[in-house]
């Protein structure tokens, strides 16, 4: 049942639980985000990769102190929330149902509407958090630990899929590259850091499906190429160091390739990037070398899963918020099942 006082929503409270980050943040219409805390689970490391069990444990732990410090740094009484915004897919199912059950539980209790996000819509929106946002329309690259998509936006809510991963995401690809290479968790920012003392022209990687036409992307055979030449070659830190670089850069390559293709095909100018991977440094240096002044990210410290990405998208469709106290999460969504958004995008 949607809320009849969903139009004059301008203050929302957003609640990640997707994976192995607790985000909880405030956002309000003209403000922005007024306060943030996000908490990474840092127990899996030990495992190399996300334990859903202990995921959900956590975020468990964690969401109630946090909601409560994040209105009380904003000086936000309950009462002043016009809507409790939370990820309801896709991701991790036992995860989805914490933050769902939190979320739907809270808005009950202060007698509040909830909104339904959806996570990777919640990325591709983040940059409009930024002080200079880009203007519609424009082409998405979502790049994280589970997707990497290119998406068509004609508006908020207007998406059409222009190419995606046929398996591994780029961020499954540096967390298992990672692993191989005896290094921690989350990969990403592992194999970047020892990226930095290798060379990245020492040995010859694919760039997968980049000599053939089409939008999707293949990250497993350059995994495997990864993995084979470790096996060969890596016996000392500099070659680690080396087939770090030439893999991180064989990943870059590939993303600017594709990223420009889908300006060329959609005949667009503007790109954003967003998703843990965005936060990559050698991705974002080829990028805006590639498209000068074209580029959009969202901020680095909301790259990650966050709650301020929920809560500007729960502001987006606050038309859609509906009466607290149903409990439902989609592990699977794919994002063009959304529909259309007629609000007006934030000032």
């Amino acid at each position: 049942m949607q809320s009849q006082s969903t139009p004059s929503v301008t203050t929302v409270l957003g609640i990640e639980t997707s994976c192995d980050e607790t985000g909880v943040a405030l956002y309000r219409h003209g403000d922005g985000i007024v306060a943030q805390a996000v908490h990474t689970q840092l127990d899996h490391a030990k495992y190399g990769g996300v334990v859903p069990e202990l995921a959900s444990r956590d975020h468990v732990r964690k969401l109630a102190p946090m909601i409560r410090q994040v209105l009380d740094e904003a000086g936000c009484r309950p009462a002043a929330i016009d809507a409790v915004a939370y990820t309801a897919g896709p991701g991790l199912a036992g995860a989805l149902l914490v933050g769902s059950a939190v979320a739907e539980g809270y808005a009950r209790g202060i007698g509040r509407p909830t909104i339904a996000v959806h996570h990777m819509e919640g990325h591709l929106l983040s940059p409009m958090l930024e002080p200079d946002p880009p203007d519609f329309p424009f082409v998405a690259l979502l790049v994280s630990g589970g997707h990497t998509m290119l998406i068509e936006v004609r508006a908020p809510g207007a998406y059409r899929l222009l190419g995606e991963t046929l398996d591994d995401a780029a961020g499954e690809a540096f967390d298992k590259t990672a692993r191989l290479l005896g290094l921690g968790y989350p990969g990403g920012p592992e194999v970047a850091r020892l990226a930095e003392q290798g060379n990245a022209e020492r040995f010859d990687f694919p760039r997968p499906m980049t000599d053939r036409p089409g939008l999707d992307f293949s990250f497993s055979g350059l995994k495997t190429h990864t993995r084979l030449l470790i096996q060969r070659e890596a016996g000392d830190p500099q070659t680690r160091a080396d087939i770090a670089a030439g893999f991180e850069r064989a990943v870059v390559d590939t993303l600017v390739i594709k990223c420009r293709r889908a300006l060329k095909q959609t005949r667009l100018d503007r790109l954003i990037v967003a998703g843990g991977v965005s936060a990559n440094r050698r991705l974002r240096q080829a990028l805006d070398a590639k498209l000068a002044g074209r580029v959009y990210y969202p901020p680095l410290a909301l790259c990650t899963d966050n709650g301020a990405m929920i809560a500007l998208a729960g502001w987006y469709r606050r038309a859609e918020a509906g009466q607290a106290g149903k409990v439902a999460v989609r592990p699977r969504w794919p994002l063009d099942e959304l529909p259309p958004l007629t609000e007006a995008a934030p000032a």
